[in-house]
């Protein structure tokens, strides 16, 4: 594993988006909204937990908790904006958190508007709340590689479920241009330091 120093590491990659979110403007009421999006098994929770090390009073919320099951993708625009826009009027959001084992919907979850808030699952980065987020981050990883992460941990057995998540996201981030419009692209294999994005 990478030490924290190391470039490319997920604690580096933390600290650089971190300090892009400081040196800009809050932009959801008085919190800094950091959307990390990708596909599935990129490495988007891994980053998400370096920056709440590194960040201790910044609120995640995880995109898995939203979605309404595995053909979720799609609908999952009312659930971010029940989160989003009344945070952004300085007012707490909430959201109904999705129970996998259940298969439906359980409580609701309410957000006090934070410092900082991290979205972090796949769709945190939609087009529609662009004004409202502060860094987008995109991070990706080899197909195969993140298909492979999946499986292993959530078996097997859901490998059919797993191809056609992937092929909701394929079509999702093809419409949303998801990639182009981040602030900083991440190389979820460790391989390589993220690159910041020329956004002016």
């Amino acid at each position: 594993m990478a030490s924290s120093s190391e470039p490319g590491s997920p604690a580096e990659t933390a600290r650089l988006v971190l300090e892009l979110a400081a040196s800009r403007p809050p932009t959801l009421g008085e919190t800094r909204l950091i959307s990390i999006d990708g596909p599935a098994g990129s490495g988007k929770t891994t980053l998400a937990e370096m920056i709440v090390a590194r960040e201790p009073t910044a609120h995640v919320v995880h995109m898995d908790d939203l979605y309404d099951g595995w053909t979720g993708l799609g609908s999952v625009s009312r659930q971010l904006s029940t989160l989003v826009r009344p945070l952004a009027m300085g007012r707490p959001g909430f959201y109904r958190r999705y129970d996998w084992l259940q298969g439906r919907f359980a409580e609701t979850v309410d957000v006090e508007p934070p410092p900082l808030l991290v979205l972090e699952g796949v769709g945190s980065g939609v087009a529609e709340l662009s004004t409202m987020i502060t860094v987008l981050v995109w991070v990706t990883a080899p197909r195969a590689l993140r298909r492979e992460r999946g499986l292993r941990r959530d078996g097997d057995t859901i490998a059919p479920q797993w191809d056609g998540w992937m092929r909701q996201e394929d079509a999702h981030f093809a419409g949303q241009r998801t990639a182009e419009r981040a602030d900083l692209v991440v190389d979820g294999t460790g391989g390589r330091s993220a690159e910041r994005m020329n956004r002016g």
